[in-house]
C-alpha cells in the first residue's frame, strides 16, 4: 500500500526558517532507514506559500491566488511518499520521524488502480502505466 505523508507546516516553515544542521542530519538517518527498508519512494521539503500559488477551478477556468496562505492548519512543508504493508505499519515508521514538539503530519492513503473498478478501463489502465513509466525516467 502506498501513502502519501504530509508534513504540515508552522510559523518557522511558513517564515523560511531553515532546519539546524543537527535535524538535516537526524531526518538525513531516518530516511536512509526507510530507503535501507524499501519503504521510501520519495520525499521532499517545501518552500513556504509566500513562494506558490493556488489554482481555484470554476466553470471551466482557473484563478491563480499567489501566496502566502494563511496558516489555517492545511498547508505543507514537506512530504514523503512511502510504500507499507498497511497503515499501522506507515503509523510505526512515521512516530519514528525526528520532529520536534509540535510538529504534525497526515497520513493518507494512495489510489491504486483496482480501486477504481470498471470505471477504469483496460485502454485508461495501459495509458496511466504508460505515463507512469515515462515520468520515472525523468
Amino acid at each position: 500500500m502506498k501513502f502519501m505523508v504530509i508534513v504540515k507546516a508552522n510559523g518557522d516553515t511558513e517564515a523560511g526558517v531553515m532546519p539546524s544542521t543537527e535535524t538535516l542530519a537526524a531526518m538525513g538517518k531516518f530516511n536512509e532507514e526507510m530507503v535501507k527498508a524499501g519503504v521510501m519512494q520519495a520525499g521532499e521539503g517545501l518552500h513556504p506559500t509566500s513562494k506558490g500559488a493556488r489554482v481555484k477551478y470554476a466553470g471551466g477556468q482557473g484563478t491563480v491566488t499567489h501566496g502566502p496562505f494563511g496558516l489555517s492548519g492545511d498547508l505543507a512543508c514537506g512530504f514523503w511518499l512511502i510504500e507499507t504493508k498497511s497503515l499501522d505499519e506507515a503509523i510505526g515508521w512515521m512516530k519514528r520521524a525526528p520532529f520536534d514538539s509540535g510538529s504534525e503530519i497526515e497520513i493518507r492513503q494512495v489510489f491504486s488502480a483496482d480501486d477504481f473498478g470498471d470505471a477504469l478501463t483496460p485502454e485508461l489502465r495501459e495509458r496511466g502505466e504508460r505515463l507512469r513509466a515515462q515520468a520515472g525516467k525523468k
